[in-house]
């Protein structure tokens, strides 16, 4: 399949028509319990190079890859595809896009996406280091490395700051269980 992206009326189409395609969460598991997809499995972003050679050797069907807006998604894609798995597509705008289509969510407990993780901590670092330069003049360059980190994250569809935040106990998986059933999930279906 293309790398490109689709939409989520044609994922709706997909799942209906394909019983081997397989939504494939690549958040954070706290992302995922506060909402996701009925049937989708959770495999972070941040997990995926560890067990690359198996999700690539596992697969028996198409892959949906899904995340809050599509970016980590795409750059999940970009992975599988150069460890030798074409058989995947990004679903365009990530839950962002399937809330606002009123697809069916299931819900969980309220966690912080990872996006906004990143504004809290870019934008109290900005706060606090204008306000420590008020004492100290040479704090506010902290403001400018931020935002230079924001823009190089904007130009690269990267975010260094998210995938640090992606490493927090608050955004890991209770345990190893839950990424061990995503796994037998992706080679069931072979």
């Amino acid at each position: 399949m293309s790398d490109r992206g689709i939409d989520v009326h044609a994922v709706r189409d997909l799942l209906e028509t394909d019983p081997h395609t397989l939504l494939v969460d690549v958040r954070t598991p706290a992302e995922y319990e506060s909402s996701h997809i009925p049937g989708a499995i959770n495999l972070p972003l941040g997990r995926v190079d560890a067990h690359l050679e198996r999700i690539v050797a596992d697969a028996g069907g198409r892959l949906v890859l899904v995340c809050q807006s599509g970016g980590r998604a795409g750059q999940c894609q970009g992975k599988m595809a150069a460890a030798g798995l074409h058989d995947t597509v990004v679903m365009n705008g990530g839950m962002n896009a399937w809330e606002a289509q009123h697809a069916p969510v299931e819900r969980g407990r309220k966690r912080w996406a990872l996006e906004r993780q990143v504004r809290l901590v870019a934008g109290g670092l900005v706060l606090t280091s204008v306000l420590a330069s008020l004492v100290w003049p040479p704090a506010v360059a902290v403001a400018g490395l931020v935002g230079a980190g924001l823009v190089f994250a904007a130009v690269t569809d990267t975010c260094a700051m998210g995938m640090a935040l992606s490493r927090l106990p608050y955004n890991q998986p209770r345990n190893d269980v839950d990424i061990e059933d995503s796994l037998a999930r992706i080679g069931a279906r072979g």
